[in-house]
């Protein structure tokens, strides 16, 4: 008894998914699987919440007043920012383990396009950077010591969030960059140079009249000042919102260009 052979599929018929390939299923398993390592989950959530029970909650300057709200207000929003571009940073990085798996190598085989993929790992970041916020903000009101309005708990926190979303982007473009053994080490090393680069650890007007300058071409000197915004009362500039934008682009850009380049020989 013969089997007659199955007829081949006519590839002109077939079509390539809209978006690129982005759909919910794949965030949604890309998003459990981030929150399975339980390591980088609480290095991102509790090193924040230490740094602002320690600096701000201190009696001798936290209640002393800052635009709308005080300074331990203004600290808490800083340690919030700090947390939420570790953890998409942290987030976007593990690419770099899937790297070393070929796993994005097989990626090239599905019609999932670059721009997809980046945009997928981009936001699962930030389900990581949304919880380092919420630990913090958390822990600001059960300490009542941050002053502000309800309304500025709410925009200082969306903002922190979705600012962190260019250092989903860098993460991104490092853990293609960088070998596997050795990209959070020099990730962890840049984000304090970013941080302190920024105004982020120590505010700028404290600085040399060069530091200044030099800070305002630095990935997290936008962000910081827009973050900041809502409390201090100062409306943001054009060079924040250009700094932000800029390094958006850059890092979104190489994250893509770093994938096609890994994955070129499938």
């Amino acid at each position: 008894m013969s089997i007659a052979p199955r007829p081949l599929p006519d590839l002109n018929t077939r079509r390539a998914p809209g978006l690129g390939g982005f759909n919910l299923t794949i965030l949604g398993l890309e998003v459990r699987r981030l929150l399975r390592n339980r390591r980088t989950l609480i290095f991102s959530i509790a090193l924040p919440v230490v740094f602002f029970l320690i600096f701000g909650l201190n009696t001798q300057y936290a209640d002393e007043s800052v635009g709308n709200g005080n300074v331990s207000a203004f600290i808490m929003i800083s340690m919030a920012l700090y947390g939420a571009i570790l953890a998409t940073t942290s987030g976007g990085a593990m690419v770099s383990v899937e790297r070393a798996a070929g796993w994005s190598r097989q990626l090239r085989l599905t019609p999932l396009s670059p721009a997809a993929y980046v945009i997928i790992k981009m936001l699962t970041a930030l389900v990581l950077g949304l919880g380092s916020v919420v630990a913090v903000y958390a822990t600001g009101i059960i300490t009542g010591k941050p002053s502000m309005s309800v309304q500025l708990w709410i925009v200082t926190g969306l903002c922190v969030w979705i600012g962190s979303l260019v250092f989903a982007a860098f993460g991104l473009f490092m853990g293609y960059l960088l070998p596997t053994e050795n990209v959070m080490q020099i990730l962890s090393f840049a984000l304090v140079l970013f941080a302190f680069g920024g105004g982020l650890f120590v505010p700028l007007d404290q600085m040399s009249d060069l530091f200044q300058t030099i800070a305002v071409y630095t990935p997290l000197y936008g962000l910081n000042e827009l973050v900041h915004a809502p409390l201090t009362g100062q409306s943001p500039t054009v060079t924040d919102v250009v700094n932000v934008l800029a390094w958006l682009a850059i890092f979104t850009g190489g994250a893509i260009w770093r994938f096609r380049r890994d994955t070129a020989r499938v």
